[in-house]
Parts: structure tokens; C-alpha cells; sequence
């Protein structure tokens, strides 16, 4: 029972076959190929995180194995062993030794494949021409262009796509209804925005905000991912613009506070609304190269609070040379 009430519903809600995934229809539908011909080459999901794809892998393995899925299937996040000795010793070791059932061959699915080395990425590649007969590869990355070429022209491709908005919020619903949370429209909204078409995240986000206890709504939803409402950083831009530069400047140390978000998450945030802002597009274009620079002066170690406060000069300076403009 204990079990029960702390389990994830990213896991407790996971497809368990290729039927209930949520969206990918083409997908699914040559996976399903796949499973009624009984074989299976090795495969390439690429894709944004939180679309299925690691999900899809085990669906597949799940139809392909049934009962014999515990002794076929193995799955390995490259990111912790990412070395040629995870290659060399694990992966090897899995692949040549014979299936289990009907099916000749068994399943190795490697996940965030792009944090290979170069070097394991060419054991890897010996590995898959050698025990072809034994096993399949899966490999599941973000970027498929991390991959080297070799491996990529022995894979069959699946692209995944982020989810619609209505395929989401149906699985909002339909886990808020099963666990008895309330969920209110301006916390629908709140979860698709913080999400960004990540079903996992928006999952997650979903179960810790129910733990507060309330109502899922807004507010609840920003306190648990340390994200500001969209239209207060929009508030602070339109102040900048409009030429109190120190009204923004205090709006922007709220904007920290409260939320506890850092630099990176700021700049985020602003470059997402700058093109929520009602302004002519060849200045969304000007605001959009400022915001970019500030990003790459973070990134590369420059003071947050500093680089913040020339973002929203920039912003200043813009708006004034806008007014001009208009005022022409």
C-alpha cells in the first residue's frame, strides 16, 4: 500500500504497449510492423525529451518478448557509463549470448546514446556488425547529429515529435480525475507553459503540485517548478520599454526573490515573452539578438546580476528609439 501512494505517475501512467502511447501514430504503426513480422532492425529514436521514446522501446520489447521480456531486454542510460569499457565489458557481454523464447534475438536499448564518447561510439559500431544475429540496438538520443555516421547508416531513423497540446491535457485529466486532484483551468494552462510539450514534465509537475495539498492551479504549479507567471516578466519588459528602468530593475530583483530563479532561468523567460510583446517585428528581431548575447555572456561566466541589469537597459534603450520611431 505504502508502495502505492509514493510511486511516480510517470511510471505508474507509462504506456505498457506500443497501443497506449499517446500520439507518434506513424510511429507506433511501424513499430507495430515490426512486431507482427517478428523482426526488428536496429533503431534510432531521436527526438525532444518527454516525447515516448524510451517509453516506445520498452512498449516494443513488452510485445515483441512477452513473457520472456525480463531475460531479452536490457537498457543502459549512456550518460553514467559512457566510456569504451561499458561498451566492451556490459553491452558485449548482453549481446552475444542467445535469446530466450522464439524470437532469435534479444533488445539493448541505450539511452542519451549522444553522451558516448567518440571512442565507445566506434566499439559500439564493432558491437553491432559482430552480433547482429543476437541482438538488436536501440539507441535513443536528443540529437541524432552526436551520432557518428557509421551507426547511423546501420539504424532505421524514428524522429518524435513534442506532443500537442490536446494529447497533454488529455493525460492531465485523465491522471487528475484517477487520483482525485482538482485541476483547474489556470493550472492546465500553467503546466502546458512550464512543460513545453515534455508529457514527463508535465506529469511530474502535476504530482508535485497535488502534494501541496490544494487545488492545482497556477500558482501552485509556478511555487513547485520555481518558474515566474509569464505575465509578470512581460510586466517587467513593458516597463523597461516604456522607459522606467527602475521600476523593471526592482520588478526583476522580485522576480528573483520570489521565485528563486537564477540568470539562465531569466533570460529564458524573457526571451519566451519577447515575442508575446505587442511591438512592430523588426524590433521582436533587435531584442532577440540583445537577449542572445546576454545568454552567451552567462554562459560563458559573466555576473547575473550585472548582465540582468544591462538586458533591461538594452530593453530601455530600445523602447525609446521605438518611441521615436512611432512618434514620427
Amino acid at each position: 500500500m505504502l508502495s502505492e501512494e509514493i510511486q511516480m505517475w510517470t511510471e505508474k501512467y507509462r504506456p505498457k504497449t506500443l497501443k497506449e502511447i499517446v500520439n507518434q501514430k506513424e510511429i507506433v504503426s511501424r513499430l507495430e510492423g515490426f512486431v507482427a513480422q517478428r523482426d526488428l532492425p536496429h533503431c534510432l529514436f531521436a527526438g525532444p525529451p518527454g516525447t515516448g521514446k524510451t517509453t516506445a522501446a520498452l512498449c516494443l520489447a513488452h510485445d515483441l518478448f512477452r513473457e520472456y521480456f525480463q531475460g531479452n531486454f536490457l537498457e543502459l542510460n549512456a550518460s553514467d557509463a559512457r566510456g569504451i569499457d561499458v561498451i566492451r565489458t556490459t553491452v558485449k557481454d548482453f549481446a552475444r549470448t542467445m535469446s530466450l523464447g522464439d524470437i532469435p534475438f534479444k533488445i539493448l536499448v541505450l539511452d542519451e546514446a549522444d553522451a558516448l564518447t567518440s571512442e565507445a561510439q566506434q566499439a559500439l559500431r564493432r558491437t553491432m556488425e559482430r552480433y547482429t544475429r543476437t541482438c538488436r540496438f536501440i539507441l535513443i538520443v536528443n540529437y541524432s547529429s552526436k551520432i557518428i555516421e557509421p551507426i547511423q547508416s546501420r539504424c532505421a531513423l524514428f524522429r518524435f515529435s513534442r506532443l500537442s497540446r490536446e494529447d497533454i491535457v488529455g493525460m492531465l485529466k485523465f491522471i487528475s480525475k484517477n487520483e482525485g486532484v482538482e485541476l483547474k483551468d489556470d493550472g492546465v494552462e500553467a503546466v502546458l507553459y512550464v512543460s513545453e510539450g515534455d508529457l514527463r514534465k508535465a506529469i511530474n509537475t502535476l504530482q508535485a503540485a497535488s502534494a501541496l495539498g490544494v487545488a492545482v492551479d497556477a500558482d501552485s504549479v509556478y511555487k513547485v517548478t520555481g518558474k515566474a507567471r509569464p505575465e509578470e516578466v512581460r510586466q517587467m519588459l513593458e516597463l523597461a520599454l516604456s522607459g522606467d528602468f527602475v521600476q523593471a530593475r526592482k520588478k526583476l530583483h522580485e522576480l528573483l526573490i520570489n521565485y528563486g530563479l537564477s540568470g539562465i532561468d531569466v533570460v529564458r523567460q524573457v526571451h519566451r515573452e519577447t515575442f508575446n510583446i505587442n511591438i512592430p517585428e523588426i524590433w521582436k528581431v533587435r531584442i532577440a539578438d540583445i537577449v542572445g548575447e546576454i545568454d552567451f555572456r552567462m554562459s560563458e561566466g559573466a555576473h547575473e546580476e550585472i548582465q540582468l541589469s544591462a538586458l533591461l537597459a538594452q530593453f530601455s534603450l530600445v523602447g525609446q528609439e521605438l518611441g521615436k520611431t512611432q512618434g514620427k
